[in-house]
């Protein structure tokens, strides 16, 4: 499956962090990253990510770009709702992509390890079928 990882830049570390604890998973995984948070995990874990352009220069236009194209099966986007964002309205796109798409997304960690666990189980299957 084709897995999104975006991470505001507080959450970078916590993002690099959990593809460490989730590696066994993320390795069976095509996964995508905005330029900075890829080249962190990428270090991290030694995984493979296909990077696109730092996010406040277009990488999450990209993504989006993806999502439109209904080509991502699971976005983990850590954000950070703390720190307002020049760029939230391309942040609001990649939302709502998802939400058409019916691509499961997470914005926190909680929500990050039970979508990723549930890969791990099968339980996103269905996405095989929605492409």
């Amino acid at each position: 499956m084709n897995i999104a990882l975006i991470a505001h830049d507080n959450k970078k570390k916590l993002m690099e962090n959990l593809c460490v604890a989730y590696r066994h998973i993320l390795i069976k995984h095509q996964l995508y990253a905005t330029g900075t948070t890829g080249k962190m995990v990428e270090d991290a874990t030694s995984l493979p990510v296909s990077k696109y352009l730092a996010g406040h220069l277009g990488g999450e236009h990209q993504m989006s770009a993806q999502a439109a194209l209904n080509d991502l099966d699971l976005v983990i986007f850590l954000r950070d709702p703390q720190t307002p964002k020049h760029y939230e309205p391309d942040i609001g796109s990649l939302l709502r992509l998802c939400d058409v798409h019916n691509i499961p997304m997470a914005s926190n960690l909680a929500t990050a390890e039970a979508l990723l666990l549930a890969l791990d189980r099968g339980d996103l299957d269905w996405r095989h079928n929605m492409r």
